[in-house]
């Protein structure tokens, strides 16, 4: 069974870092059909933003204007795992991030793991 296990959240200071992970089980990343993984995000009362993703077949990423220049995604193959590097968090950011995975030739994403509370105090 394939499932997204997002870790990394936790309360954090306004200007400050964190690094959120996505690990996959049940399949593996690189040959398995899957196309992308994607970063998003719910804050309370809003709806879900789309954050960052990472093409897995040629690794080209995509940012929101949102997060631009502050988060980074990357993955390491050896872990079967996507990682969101998040800098200069603020207030703002406060929210539960998800990490997705898009299958090839699907139009949507399909799977999402159970969310991490990420905080930032000011």
């Amino acid at each position: 069974q394939f499932q997204l296990v997002e870790s990394g959240g936790g309360l954090v200071r306004s200007g400050g870092s964190l690094r959120l992970s996505c690990s996959a089980s049940g399949l593996t990343l690189d040959y398995d059909g899957v196309g992308a993984i994607g970063w998003f995000r719910q804050a309370p009362g809003k709806e879900r933003e789309g954050l960052s993703c990472i093409d897995l077949g040629d690794d080209s990423t995509r940012y929101a204007d949102s997060v631009k220049g502050r988060f980074t995604i990357s993955r390491d193959n050896t872990k079967n795992t996507v990682y969101l590097q998040m800098r200069g968090l603020a207030p703002e950011d406060t929210a539960v991030y998800y990490c997705g995975a898009l299958e090839i030739g699907r139009p949507q994403y399909d799977y999402w793991g159970q969310g991490t509370q990420v905080t930032v105090s000011s």
